[in-house]
């Protein structure tokens, strides 16, 4: 997992943060993961935070978790779409 979150890393090099920065003239990223997926960094997470608690046998948590944690995707996700979505027309 965590060769996947450099390969994002380094797909969106200095663009990369955790906040939606949306940079009048930056290009959008269309290389690496995001080639293929639109958000491949929560793909990440989501597994990071369903995996790591299956590790150690912990079903319950790994399912509440990772309900919350899509729950929380699914609005950042909308907001991030909305805000790229003038760069992909």
């Amino acid at each position: 997992m965590q060769a996947a979150r450099l390969w994002v890393l380094a797909s969106l090099g200095r663009f990369w943060t955790t906040r939606i920065v949306i940079l009048p003239g930056a290009p959008l990223v269309r290389r690496g993961p995001y080639r293929y997926l639109r958000h491949p960094n929560y793909l990440v997470v989501a597994a990071e935070i369903a995996v790591l608690p299956l590790v150690f046998g912990a079903w319950g948590i790994a399912l509440v978790f990772s309900l919350l944690n899509l729950v929380l995707l699914i609005q950042r996700i909308r907001v991030e779409d909305a805000a790229l979505a003038p760069r992909r027309a």
